[in-house]
């Protein structure tokens, strides 16, 4: 019942700095007219419950905390419009699956974008990237 723990958690859940002597040039304070004109590539992550979760009983605290960072993590990208969609399908956990549509820079920020996913870095999922285009998109209306 993996629905049910993650609708729950929801619900229960919501330095040093470098000083710098020299003021970086004016080409270091602002991106190139190329750089700033390519616009973020579109990414999606496919989310997997590993094996050991597919028991609710197996779930740990740890666990759930873990899918409540994640959860959080995504909405925060969403609000900065990183985030184009994400969300799972309704079914039994063995076959349930989560997608997380995203904008990032090129394949390398991409992948560390998912990599530290706080599911994926507790090991709760397993996650894999794959390059996306969004092609319609629902008007809001």
């Amino acid at each position: 019942m993996y629905r049910s723990r993650f609708g729950a958690l929801v619900i229960s859940l919501f330095a040093a700095c470098a000083i710098l002597s020299a003021k970086p040039s004016a080409a270091e304070e602002t991106p190139t007219e190329e750089a700033a004109a390519m616009p973020n590539k579109q990414f999606v992550y496919v989310l997997h419950l590993v094996p050991r979760l597919y028991d609710d009983a197996a779930w740990t605290e740890a666990d759930a905390k873990a899918v409540g960072a994640h959860f959080v993590r995504l909405q925060e990208a969403a609000k900065e419009g990183r985030v184009i969609l994400a969300g799972k399908t309704d079914e039994p956990a063995a076959e349930t699956f989560g997608l997380v549509i995203f904008e990032a820079k090129d394949a390398d920020a991409a992948r560390a974008f998912m990599d530290e996913d706080p599911a994926v870095v507790a090991g709760v999922m397993t996650a894999d990237l794959h390059p996306y285009a969004v092609a319609i998109l629902r008007d809001p209306k």
